[in-house]
């Protein structure tokens, strides 16, 4: 299928032949008939990325600020291949998407293969939606107007904020899009409309849908309300413009009565001023896209509607909201289309929206015929030369650390990239063509079923690593796994029968700090002891947000799954000992809280009596060093400062061990991998290392949960 994307690094923008999603439960597979261009949104991003550095960066300040804290905690060329790196993914374009079901997932009910509905789907031939983010298209409403209705609902959540009531006089600030459909929303609610905006044509069109026109640029549109409201100052003002300065907020208070209501659907600066709001008491509010369960994941990605007693209108009943008032007339888009141009020629609707700013609606049109799914698609790589190894990989899963680490690395190891997969389609395609793979898939069983591909690296969200893990070595494969195996006993008792089962085949997890070189030189350091060690490994892990994916115990299993197995595996590594005995003790008293497991301190106890204690906490300086890490025996002491600088003390011929810049063991874990699939031996980490590090893992959240110590069987 075909799909705009966006690269907003170089600026350039293609329409790329992907792979086909697969449907999810609780999805919905769609075949586009029509789709709009946001013109004020995708404007932006457009423009955004033909940017240079420096004007990107004077543009997003806060994001300026989090690359400085970055640096002073991870060093300078860290920092910079990751801010690249991030620039250098494809952006696919595009929410209003109107078009046909082709497949229905598990769970989903409502809906037929056949049936037309409109989504916030990207510019792309098929889609993958969330049954939540759809709306049944009625009969009367033709597909190209359809796909006007998410930007409609955007209006009509402000609206809904402002609460109008009949006979009020209010003004819509901003005469895009998303305003001329405000405007026609209000009208229908029964308000007096007052339009603002500096464009004539627009203008033209306001007046048209019921508003009064006022022209910014030679009336002064405060005096120009005032005169409309026919008392003190209008009702209410729904702010839909795009400015980088306060003026427009400023006006708005201005022409508003006492107690009036400003309500704010575009982007504009919000350097409020205090009295603009304390003389008049006035009331400031800024509207969430499409309305309630907007950004809510249970809502949106996991299909749980809020219920309607409680929540009349969210998103999804938006959508209805306004379909039903292009079918009863009350509101009309027809007006609004600039332009219709074919799919395939998107590059021209682009260049159209960016030098033409009279353009509003700009249609994508899209062929309708039959259309096969094909989940497999052959790459055009820019790298055309390809390692020579017996290695033949598959990547399962192409997020950012893959493609800024891992890929990289197995091109440096001679490793032949095949083929690469994701969910969506997009970044196998964008890693395909970067690092020189045949075929790109959305499916990971297509990439299973391949005998060209021996050897699998699966970086997926945490709970699909067990499962891939099984059916890749059931399929003959040899897996390099990202931490963790499993997030669960069900998934690694699975891992672990399958892996005894398959013939010759290797299984090694991401634990790459063992493989630094910090790391190897402290168990040289270490290999002579007498006595047991005492370890302290100190995390300043930084805050994720409780509603991200890796703190959703079914799908991330949180931050001790997730992230506290590599530090358990490090303590397991240097002291050489199994791990027996995991007690652990959290930050606070209230035990339902979500993040309680970002603020841990897990102690091990290991069978030649070794103490280690990881600390984990979350709530440190940016600017503080991520891991350091103190290691005690025989009256003697080794200091690891972020994988950087390993200082000995009381060591004979052993001072120091400093790098430049971090080296967390990435590049040799990766090749040892690959050299052992080639050549044979012994697996990378001891598989009874592997067992005893995800048990006692396991073990920890066991701890967490119970309160209580956990044996390590």
């Amino acid at each position: 299928m075909k799909q705009v994307l966006q690269n907003l690094r170089s600026g350039d923008l293609e329409v790329v032949d992907v792979p086909c999603p697969r449907v999810a439960a609780g999805h919905l597979l769609v075949q586009t008939s029509a789709s709009l261009i946001s013109a004020g949104t995708e404007r932006s991003l457009v423009e955004f990325s033909k940017a240079s550095l420096i004007q990107k960066a004077r543009q997003q300040p806060d994001r300026v600020k989090q690359v400085l804290d970055k640096i002073k905690s991870d060093g300078l060329m860290p920092t910079l291949e990751a801010v690249f790196a991030r620039l250098d993914q494809p952006l696919p374009l595009g929410y209003c998407n109107a078009g046909r079901v082709l497949e229905v997932g598990e769970g989903v009910r409502g809906y037929e293969v056949g049936q037309r509905v409109v989504s916030n789907g990207s510019h792309a031939e098929i889609v993958h939606v969330p049954k939540n983010l759809c709306a049944p298209i009625p009969d009367a409403v033709p597909d190209h107007h359809a796909a006007f209705t998410v930007l409609a609902s955007i209006g009509l959540q402000g609206v809904r904020l402002t609460q109008p009531t009949l006979g009020e006089s209010v003004v819509v600030y901003g005469l895009g899009l998303v305003g001329l459909l405000t405007v026609q929303l209000l009208v229908a609610s029964g308000a007096r409309v007052c339009g603002i905006d500096l464009d004539p044509g627009r203008l033209e069109l306001a007046e048209r849908f019921g508003a009064f026109p006022v022209n910014a640029s030679d009336t002064d549109p405060v005096a120009a309300a005032k005169r409309f409201s026919g008392v003190d100052g209008v009702d209410a003002v729904l702010i839909t413009a795009s400015a980088k300065n306060d003026a427009i907020v400023h006006q708005s208070a201005e022409m508003s009565r006492k107690r009036g209501r400003i309500v704010l659907v575009g982007v504009v600066n919000l350097d409020l001023k205090r009295a603009d709001f304390y003389e008049k008491e006035l009331s400031f509010q800024v509207s969430c896209s499409y309305g309630p369960g907007r950004y809510d994941a249970v809502y949106e990605q996991g299909g749980h509607d809020y219920p309607l007693p409680y929540v009349r209108w969210t998103e999804g009943r938006n959508l209805q909201a306004i379909l039903e008032s292009m079918a009863s007339k009350r509101l009309d888009v027809e007006p609004l289309v600039s332009s219709r141009i074919p799919h395939a020629e998107a590059s021209r609707a682009y260049e159209l929206l960016t030098t033409d700013k009279s353009q509003l609606g700009i249609v994508l049109d899209y062929p309708y015929e039959s259309v096969d799914l094909k989940r497999e698609v052959n790459a055009e790589p820019s790298v055309k030369t390809q390692g020579t190894g017996q290695a033949s990989i598959a990547l399962i899963g192409a997020g950012g650390f893959a493609q800024r680490v891992l890929l990289p690395e197995i091109q440096r190891a001679g490793g032949r990239l095949v083929g690469v997969a994701s969910a969506g389609g997009v970044n196998a395609t964008h890693a395909a063509r970067k690092f020189g793979a045949a075929h790109c898939f959305s499916d990971y069983h297509d990439v299973l079923a391949r005998e060209d591909i021996n050897t699998v690296f699966i970086t997926t969200r945490h709970h699909q690593h067990a499962p891939m893990i099984v059916s890749a070595l059931e399929a003959g494969k040899h897996v390099f796994v990202e931490k963790p195996i499993a997030i669960d006993q069900r998934g690694l008792d699975d891992v672990r029968r399958a892996f005894e089962s398959a013939k010759d085949c290797l299984l090694t997890v991401g634990f790459n700090r063992r493989f630094s070189p910090h790391a190897v030189k402290m168990r040289e350091l270490l290999s002579n002891r007498v006595g047991p060690v005492c370890a302290t490994v100190l995390i300043n892990a930084g805050q994720i947000p409780p509603d991200h994916w890796s703190q959703d115990p079914v799908v991330g299993g949180g931050r001790i799954l997730g992230e506290g197995c590599h530090w358990i595996d490090l303590l397991r590594y240097l002291i050489g000992s199994s791990i027996r005995r995991v007690t652990t003790s959290m930050i606070g008293k209230n035990t339902s809280s979500p993040t309680r497991n970002d603020h841990v301190v897990i102690a091990l106890e290991f069978a030649d009596g070794s103490l280690g204690t990881l600390q984990y906490f979350s709530n440190g300086p940016k600017d503080f060093p991520k891991e350091r890490m103190d290691v005690f025996c025989d009256n003697r002491a080794l200091h690891l400062n972020n994988f950087r600088t390993l200082i000995g003390y009381g060591y004979s011929g052993f001072r120091h061990l400093k790098l430049w810049r971090q080296n967390k063991g990435h590049r040799t874990e990766v090749h040892t991998f690959l050299e052992r699939v080639e050549s044979g031996g012994v697996l990378p980490i001891p598989a009874d290392e592997l067992w005893n590090v995800s048990q006692a893992t396991l073990a920890a959240q066991e701890s967490t949960d119970s309160g209580q110590p956990v044996e390590v069987l």
